[in-house]
């Protein structure tokens, strides 16, 4: 194998795959970044078995071939070389012999053979999304995603696809989020395959994604970019620009969540969403330790939060505010809270609330593609 790459190019690649590369004493390969060199394509490939992450590479390939060296030592050596000079990539014995101006060293690494293979799904159907409002909209819900392992589909966020629309649902069964992002169905089949489809995507690969989209800046993306997804009965591939991420499903059935989003409210409040941050952080200050509560009281043209804390004293604001319907209050944990109104878009939100055990349901004013529930803390 030999190749020629700019490094800034090289770099860059190797920061989208190296990220998921983990230690492993069973497998130490895994450890490793995959570099292969055939058919006229440079690939930068990386997996924990999870995950995997490939990277097309721009350059010159003057010899076909395949390597693996260690992720972390290549990727902070390359780093190190300078942005505007080329880099020549040299497999020599059982070494990656690495070239840039005055710069020369030998990597050793491993040979291809024991790197795990990365799963092939079909490209024949996918779902497409514009790039820059999916990458908003799954950032707006994944915060939402439980923790906790024993209820391991809750650990991942739930795609449910359409025709037209994508939704996407996270929870940890004290708040929820949905957001819903356009989306098209394509079949180069044109077989009868259904363009509906529900799965749940493992919050890590979410995460990891996102971390791609939000690093990436060659061909940084604009209105008129598209994310392709594909899908197989237990994986997922998310594809953009030179960029393709594969990733196992969660098995498991996602609960009912539209039972919970409250239909009726005794109570609308209408209200500037900056305003309503700064209040809750303020009263926040105040609230117990570990319960982490605020009360929030809906009473005409005012919304009143506050909050008491036996060692640290108490605290109470109002702000002005569009309330419809009966008096009202609910109490709350404030980092849910914040959580949700930091994901709105838009200067105003609506807060509908049924009664103080009932859950608070908050939209955006003007428009109805996202929602976020919390749950109140009873007391």
């Amino acid at each position: 194998m030999r190749l020629i790459s700019l490094q800034e190019n090289l770099k860059r690649g190797l920061n989208t795959v190296g990220h998921i590369t983990t230690k492993n004493i069973n497998l130490p390969i895994l450890n490793n970044i995959l570099i292969r060199a055939e058919k006229g394509n440079i690939e930068l490939i990386s997996t924990n078995l999870e995950i995997g992450v490939t990277q097309q590479l721009r350059g010159k390939i003057e010899e076909d071939g395949e390597f693996t060296v260690d992720s972390k030592l290549i990727t902070e050596y390359v780093s190190l070389l300078k942005g505007d000079e080329k880099v020549k990539l040299e497999l020599v014995n059982d070494g990656l012999k690495v070239e840039c101006g005055g710069y020369k060293t030998k990597i050793k690494g491993e040979a291809s053979k024991e790197f795990p293979l990365i799963p092939v799904i079909s490209k024949k159907s996918y779902y497409r999304c514009p790039l820059l409002e999916f990458r908003k909209s799954l950032a707006s819900v994944v915060f939402a995603v439980s923790s906790n392992e024993n209820r391991a589909e809750l650990t991942g966020v739930l795609f449910s696809f359409n025709e037209k629309n994508l939704s996407l649902v996270a929870t940890d069964s004290y708040r929820l989020a949905e957001k819903i992002v356009a989306s098209s169905f394509f079949n180069e089949d044109e077989s009868s395959e259904e363009a509906q489809h529900k799965l749940i995507v493992p919050a890590k690969t979410a995460q990891e994604l996102l971390r791609i989209l939000n690093n990436w800046e060659e061909g940084d993306p604009g209105e008129d970019d598209f994310i392709k997804i594909y899908l197989s009965d237990n994986q997922i591939m998310f594809s953009f620009d030179s960029v393709e991420l594969i990733s196992r499903l969660i098995n498991g059935q996602y609960p009912d969540y539209k039972q919970i989003i409250p239909t009726k409210n005794q109570t609308e409040v209408v209200v500037n969403r900056q305003e309503l941050i700064r209040a809750i952080k303020a009263a926040a200050l105040f609230s117990k330790t570990g319960i982490n509560d605020v009360a929030l009281k809906f009473s005409k043209n005012k919304t009143t939060i506050s909050s008491y804390s036996g060692i640290s004293g108490e605290s109470k604001i109002e702000i002005s505010s569009e309330v419809n319907g009966e008096d009202n209050e609910i109490t709350i944990n404030f980092r849910y809270l914040l959580d949700g109104l930091n994901n709105i878009e838009g200067q105003v939100v609506r807060i509908g609330l049924l009664n103080s055990n009932t859950p608070c349901l908050i939209k955006p004013e003007k428009n109805d593609d996202y929602l976020y529930i919390v749950m109140p803390i009873r007391q």
